[in-house]
């Protein structure tokens, strides 16, 4: 936490005073010049701002603001082989020039010892001012909670108990390279959970939202939602395992899809590691469904824009520190339906003769009706609506399959209607390149919140879809 000032600059206490000490654009450039006899350096300033809202036993709980901070240096040394990469991030507030010098110090030692990097490429070169440079870092207020908290008590009327968290961030982040790269980016992130439960506990319902200002959360609709999930386990019954025709609400699409994208790395399709490899190579052109569905990233998409340029601490499978400042892009992963693309850093794009293609931090998936899951469920003769997954974790990367559990309602459809909610949850295997094989009906695309991975990626837009077979492959006695 770096002081209580708010997050416009590092801060140091000095008894009953907090004085303003750098500001970022100051750490950038006393950074670099520190660095200047280098191969090179690249430095990251990010400064975050959020608040917080909770209840409980459907009353007010607790809220407040955090700020914090951190600085992160990557220091290139020329070393024999080639050029070698060091980071060193700290949280710690800069209070003194030479503490920047230690960070260059440190990271350079970490590059020297870690050698030749095999992702060393130039670093590349600005292509524009940056007019925000010099602009200060954001703050959220809790005030962004206003029309969210003038909701919460209609949304707590009635018989059940309402348990829930809104967080809202606004990060800052100031990217300079050696190069002479100077960039600035303020990303928000917003989401909200509720969960409402029978006034004896005896079943729950959890709904969510990703937003950018909560300017478009509904509170009272969100509880309805769940309120009416509570109204069909009336109702229970229990079920044995088996392959079910299976409605994926938005939702768990979300926590499917994203673990695709997050699986789609060049390198190890390439090399044969991953699911996405093919007896002759990479399986880009490869058609998973007649379906003209189409999964993809886009830093300009509305209301869920992230960064226009990559900001990158440390070197992996399809990301590379020596990339910072490169722009980022619509990138079709799945496009009508077939695999159109896999994630390179330049370095990896080089090696395989391929064209370099950033990673994202939204995903869309769209190319399907303008059915709502209410109008799917009219369709269904018999099976299951889920409502939420969790706990999802690989069994085989070869195949992408994944195992999970079922939470907070799954219900039976019967004849065009919910008739019961299963007393039990389930646990499935499931890869979710089979949900695109195999899926019968696609709905309309909405934005919506994952459940599982909400902590790590908010920004996704995604359809119900209808799986046949859907394999629960046992059952769970936990809710």
């Amino acid at each position: 936490m770096i002081g209580v000032g708010g997050p416009r600059a590092f801060r140091a206490e000095r008894g009953e005073d907090t004085v303003s000490v750098m500001r970022p654009q100051e750490i950038v450039e006393r950074t670099l010049a520190a660095a200047a006899k280098l191969a090179g350096c690249v430095v990251l300033v990010r400064e975050s701002s959020e608040a917080n809202l909770r209840w409980a036993n459907s009353t007010m709980t607790t809220n407040g603001l955090a700020t914090s901070a951190s600085v992160t240096v990557v220091a290139l040394v020329d070393v024999e082989g080639g050029t070698a990469a060091g980071t060193v991030s700290t949280s710690a507030a800069i209070t003194d020039p030479a503490q920047l010098q230690e960070l260059v110090a440190a990271a350079e030692q970490a590059a020297r010892g870690a050698g030749p990097a095999e992702d060393a490429m130039p670093l590349v070169e600005p292509e524009c001012d940056d007019p925000t440079w010099d602009e200060p870092g954001a703050a959220t207020t809790i005030g962004v909670f206003e029309k969210l908290a003038a909701g919460l008590p209609d949304a707590f009327a009635g018989p059940h108990r309402h348990y829930g968290f809104a967080t809202h961030e606004l990060m800052t982040v100031w990217l300079g390279t050696s190069a002479g790269v100077r960039r600035r980016w303020v990303q928000p992130t917003g989401s909200i959970e509720l969960n409402v439960k029978k006034a004896d506990l005896s079943s729950s319902a959890w709904t969510g939202a990703s937003t950018a200002d909560f300017s478009d959360v509904d509170v009272t609709a969100l509880a309805a939602d769940a309120a009416r999930r509570l109204e069909w386990g009336a109702r229970k019954v229990q079920l044995p395992a088996g392959r079910y025709e299976t409605l994926l609400p938005p939702s768990s699409v979300a926590d499917l899809m994203v673990y695709l994208a997050w699986s789609m790395g060049g390198r190890s399709a390439q090399e044969g590691h991953s699911a996405l490899a093919g007896p002759n190579g990479p399986r880009v052109g490869e058609r998973l469904t007649e379906l003209p569905l189409t999964l993809y990233s886009d830093p300009a998409a509305p209301g869920m824009e992230y960064e226009p340029f990559l900001t990158v601490g440390r070197s992996g499978e399809g990301v590379s520190v020596f990339d910072n400042g490169c722009p980022t892009r619509r990138v079709d992963w799945i496009s009508g339906g077939t695999i159109a693309a896999l994630q390179y850093s330049r370095a990896e794009a080089a090696k395989f003769g391929t064209e370099f293609t950033p990673g994202g931090e939204n995903l869309l998936f769209v190319g399907g009706s303008s059915a709502s899951i209410e109008d799917m469920v009219a369709r269904t003769e018999r099976g299951l609506l889920l409502t939420c997954l969790w706990y999802i974790r690989p069994v085989d990367p070869t195949t992408l399959l994944l195992t999970g559990l079922t939470r907070d309602g799954v219900y039976l459809v019967e004849n065009g209607e919910v008739t019961a909610e299963v007393e039990h949850n389930f646990r499935f295997n499931y890869s979710p390149l089979d949900v695109l094989r195999r899926t019968t009906e696609v709905g309309a695309t909405q934005r919506t919140l994952p459940r599982e991975w909400k902590d790590w990626f908010t920004r996704a837009a995604m359809p119900p879809v209808r799986v046949p077979e859907f394999n629960m492959s046992s059952v769970s006695l936990g809710r």
